[in-house]
């Protein structure tokens, strides 16, 4: 057994309490729950509103009314992971994913379509990200950097893999006859193996070192929780408006959609690659360094994308990076919890950090739209976005005593 295995056998977050195949279902869920539930959407869209009349604007707000409810659903669910562990919850999330998702395909008029969606954001709130990293940091304890990663590395293939299986789908079947066969493979792929492969007993809490809160309460109502909540929700914010506005960018700076919408696609594989290195930058700096230096880097890549004109290949370099970027900083938010607080409240504590910063993802593409309408252009957007990374780094700089409550 090695050190890191006999610690978490002390604490019941070692091996032997691991379902032996929680890693590679959750992996599989990540894939297929954002893929269908979050990624068909943008696909089919055009096809909803040219079949039902509904317009653009109402059903892409139905789609952002479920990521508020997955932000504010997801508190209540962090309470109940840290009671009794993701089997449950994800199970029930996969089944009213695949309810939800159904409901879509064959929803008679635009409120019945929004309802579907509302249903969504709970399911998202019980079978995204936040449910997979509560249980792998509870599993997985002191080696959970890599199965995040790991995890994450899964997820961040979601729109590789089902962005052009719903487009193919959609080229010989209608809108409705695709979401109800995504649906099919929602429920087929993801209840079964969130029932059957998250199965082990959840792990007791990790005994509390003199250093972590016995309240959770108290951490959430602090001032550290609450500063380091603003610079991630204004983080959040930019980092959301900016991967939304770079092809109405791009195009400004004369590139082609096809070109721009390259650059998109390659600043997600610039994502991926930004997760294989977060672990080591973990090892090498301290967390508020680390935090301050990646929402930096983010108001860096913005601000460039914002000034240089070109050409084509320099932006194209620049997008990836600010993939990269992002990459680290959807690892960074995984473990914000764990590093100042401890595993304690985890579920509670971090479902309370994303909140706002879903929320604050929910909005962007609307108000990063009307920024730039009112400055008259995506550079003038751009600018704004990397003033407010400035400012969420210099709030991550005043929460540097985030280590106590």
């Amino acid at each position: 057994m090695t050190d890191v295995d006999a610690r978490g056998a002390a604490t019941g977050t070692g091996d032997r309490s691991r379902p032996r195949a929680a890693l590679l279902a959750l992996c599989l869920t990540q894939i297929t729950s954002w893929g269908i539930v979050y990624y068909a959407f943008p696909v089919l869209n055009p096809r909803i509103t040219a079949d039902t009349g509904w317009s653009t604007t109402a059903t892409t707000g139905a789609f952002s009314a479920a990521l508020v409810v997955s932000a504010l659903a997801g508190i209540p669910v962090g309470r109940l992971l840290d009671r009794r562990g993701p089997r449950a919850v994800m199970t029930t999330g996969s089944l009213l994913g695949t309810g939800a998702v159904l409901g879509m395909a064959w929803a008679p008029s635009l409120s019945a379509f929004t309802a579907a969606w509302l249903l969504a954001g709970v399911a998202m709130a019980a079978t995204f990200y936040h449910p997979a990293f509560a249980a792998v940091t509870r599993w997985w304890g002191e080696d959970r950097i890599r199965a995040l990663t790991i995890v994450t590395l899964a997820g961040g293939l979601a729109s590789t893999v089902f962005a052009p299986l719903t487009a193919t789908l959609a080229e010989h079947l209608s809108w409705r006859a695709t979401y109800t066969v995504l649906a099919a493979v929602l429920g087929a792929v993801t209840v079964p193996a969130h029932a059957l492969a998250l199965r082990a007993p959840w792990p007791a809490v990790p005994l509390r070192s003199a250093q972590q809160p016995d309240d959770s309460g108290s951490v959430a109502r602090s001032r550290p929780f609450l500063v380091l909540a603003s610079a991630l929700t204004l983080n959040g914010f930019a980092m959301y408006a900016v991967v939304i506005a770079l092809v109405p960018l791009l195009t400004e700076r004369g590139a082609s959609t096809t070109a721009a919408a390259w650059a998109l696609g390659l600043g997600g594989a610039g994502q991926t690659l930004g997760r294989t290195l977060y672990a080591c930058l973990a090892r090498h700096t301290g967390v508020t360094t680390r935090t301050v230096a990646l929402i930096t880097a983010g108001g860096a890549t913005t601000l460039a994308l914002a000034v240089v004109p070109g050409p084509y290949p320099l932006l194209l370099l620049l997008a990836i990076t600010a993939g990269t970027v992002r990459g680290n900083l959807t690892l960074l938010q995984a473990t914000a919890v764990t590093d100042r607080w401890g595993t304690t409240h985890y579920g509670r504590l971090s479902g309370l950090l994303a909140a706002p910063v879903t929320v604050a993802g929910a909005l962007a593409p609307f108000a990063g739209a009307a920024i730039a309408g009112v400055l008259g252009g995506y550079p003038a957007l751009f600018l704004v976005l990397a003033g407010i990374s400035v400012g969420a780094g210099a709030l991550a700089v005043a929460g540097r005593s985030c280590k106590s409550p």
